[in-house]
């Protein structure tokens, strides 16, 4: 398949375009212009694509891509090895930010909420991307609910706010989304979930009664990269490949 191709099917999917994101989304390096092998992961760091290389993709499809806005645009240090391995590999660097957190099936959040348990009722905040449901099994006090959590996102969560909480009603948002804490408080939440935690968020908690457990940024943002890689096999007729390279924030 022809590389613009690929990024045509895929903004057709995401819908970029309805997004005030922090960087571009989309093709962000171009590489080969035919594409049969894409290797996904959460960032393109360069150990994602030394690996991509090695295995002789094409592409590298991803969540977190470059050329975020407060980054510096001077090609140096890590950046310029980033690039130079992609460019040298002719590799396709492929990035969706918020598209693929907000996405209703393929999605970070909708992929979080069918691995929980959860059934989604609606989404709030700055561009729909918190989301609000309740647990099928009806409640667990919020210890059981991080125990789950743990299992799910292969780490330990960290908990803060009362453990015996009786939980029905989550609000959740993957990534470091700890800022919208205090607007899920609001949605009626038992629990907030999110990847990273601040130091404002464990007052909130306490002074709420509100439950907050941050089970990690890479975690949480594992699965919607993950689903869009089928969706790509399935729908494109490509060879995809995940690789999952760890991170514990």
């Amino acid at each position: 398949m022809r590389n613009r191709t690929l990024v045509e099917k895929l903004n057709t999917l995401l819908e970029p375009e309805r997004f005030h994101d922090y960087a571009p989304n989309g093709l962000q390096v171009e590489g080969k212009g035919e594409i049969s092998h894409v290797v996904t992961g959460v960032t393109a760091s360069l150990a994602l694509l030394e690996a991509a290389a090695d295995l002789h993709a094409d592409a590298v499809l991803v969540h977190h891509g470059w050329f975020w806005k407060r980054d510096t645009p001077c090609i140096t240090g890590i950046r310029y090895k980033r690039i130079q391995t992609t460019l040298s590999a002719g590799l396709n660097l492929i990035a969706y930010h918020l598209p693929l957190d907000a996405h209703p099936v393929l999605g970070n959040n909708a992929q979080i909420a069918k691995r929980l348990g959860i059934i989604p009722e609606g989404q709030w905040g700055e561009m729909d991307l918190g989301w609000t449901g309740t647990l099928s099994a009806g409640s667990l006090t919020a210890k059981e609910f991080a125990r789950l959590c743990e299992k799910t996102f292969r780490r330990t969560p960290l908990l803060v706010g009362p453990e015996d909480k009786v939980v029905r009603r989550i609000c959740w948002c993957s990534g470091a989304a700890q800022g919208f804490f205090e607007e899920a408080v609001d949605q009626g939440a038992d629990l907030y979930l999110s990847g990273e935690i601040s130091e404002p968020t464990v007052h909130i908690a306490e002074e709420t009664g509100v439950p907050y457990l941050s089970c990690g940024h890479h975690a949480t943002e594992r699965f919607g990269i993950q689903a869009l890689g089928a969706w790509v096999e399935e729908n494109c007729g490509l060879q995809v490949t995940h690789i999952d390279i760890d991170n514990p924030v």
